[in-house]
């Protein structure tokens, strides 16, 4: 992992800058940050599932974070915390190598139009295109092969990494990062049928980003047909998400990869979507709500919770005895209300003809 300079830095410096209650010694160096099993001299891991407790056992890790109740039981060094993931991640974040800007402000070959509106201390890098009338606020960072179209608009200390393409009007907020590839403001897919085959719907609107937002890479977030896509403050979408058209995303609402957003649904705040997630149109999805990896959404969700509809891995011999089983309960349905009805019985047929 990355190190804090040569020397590293003091186990009771990160306790102190960290928040987090210090076990052991604060004159310990710490290099970096490493897993718990096997652990690594001078850096510091975690535990936060109860789980791996046993592996503290042999850990060399020089310390760890851990909760109140784990650190009681630990001889080592710890940090300690009520959340250690959350304490770990603002630990790490001490150690992360700060990029490495090479070259001038802006690349020779970055391509600028005269009339766009750059900030100071922006870095533009190979091969970038700024569109007429764009604007690009104070220490935004954009990558090689980026597009920003006209009258686009990037916030400030916003990074785009690479081959990053932001459409026409749209806007990107403060404090962004959008990894490769990603495409925000792309047409959405509108379409009418006419006589002759498709004809293409216009896409008027935009897309508009929040600040502190995450984009992962090749993520494409489409503009709206007539109002904007619109995805809020905090939001972190990983890889390979697709957004459709006037979609609304609340605020602090995280996405995971492979996930697929149908045209005009509204996800409230502080929603988890799990991995390869599909959800029509139209539909609403209330804040809170927590939808497992592989789940259709179909309809609207009114109530917080975790909803799932996924079907979970099964070895191969399992998998096709249980499809023939549902392949025959039409045949069983069948035959039951034929013997209710020979022995006088309701059954479903008759709950039916009653309704």
């Amino acid at each position: 992992m990355a190190q804090q300079g040569e020397q590293g830095l003091r186990l009771g410096d990160i306790a102190e800058r960290v928040g987090l209650r210090l076990q052991g010694d604060p004159d310990r160096r710490i290099r970096g940050v490493c897993t718990i099993d096997p652990g690594k001299p001078e850096h510091i891991g975690f535990i936060a599932n109860p789980r791996y407790r046993a592996q503290l056992a042999h850990t060399q890790a020089e310390a760890v974070v851990l909760t109140e109740r784990d650190a009681a039981a630990f001889d080592g060094a710890a940090l300690v915390a009520k959340d250690p993931y959350l304490a770990f991640a603002r630990v790490a974040r001490l150690f992360e190598p700060a990029p490495r800007l090479l070259g001038p402000l802006r690349h020779p070959s970055a391509v600028i139009a005269e009339d766009a509106e750059i900030g100071a201390e922006v870095r533009i890098g190979p091969f970038a295109v700024i569109g007429a009338g764009a604007c690009i606020a104070d220490g935004a960072h954009i990558g090689p092969h980026c597009v920003i179209e006209e009258d686009a608009v990037i916030g400030e200390n916003t990074h785009l990494v690479s081959s990053v393409h932001v459409g026409a009007r749209c806007v990107v907020g403060a404090r962004c990062r959008v990894q490769a590839g990603a495409v925000i403001g792309g047409r959405g897919f509108g379409l009418a049928r006419g006589p002759e085959g498709w004809e293409d719907v216009p896409q008027l609107g935009r897309v508009r980003i929040g600040s502190d937002v995450e984009v992962g890479a090749n993520t494409t977030i489409d503009r709206g047909a007539i109002d904007d896509t619109v995805i809020a403050d905090g939001v972190k979408i990983d890889n390979l998400v697709q957004i459709a058209h006037n979609v609304q995303i609340g605020s602090h609402t995280a996405i995971a990869g492979c996930a697929a957003i149908a045209g005009s649904t509204r996800i409230g705040s502080n929603c988890l979507i799990g991995g390869g997630v599909g959800v029509n149109g139209h539909v609403t999805l209330c804040d809170g709500v927590i939808v497992l990896g592989f789940t259709m959404v179909t309809r609207s969700i009114t109530e917080p919770g975790q909803y799932g509809s996924g079907w979970p891995v099964e070895s191969a011999r399992t998998w096709h005895g249980q499809v023939r089983r549902l392949r025959r309960l039409d045949k069983l349905e069948a035959r039951v209300a034929q013997l209710e009805g020979q022995s006088g019985g309701t059954g479903r047929s008759g709950e039916r003809e009653g309704e």
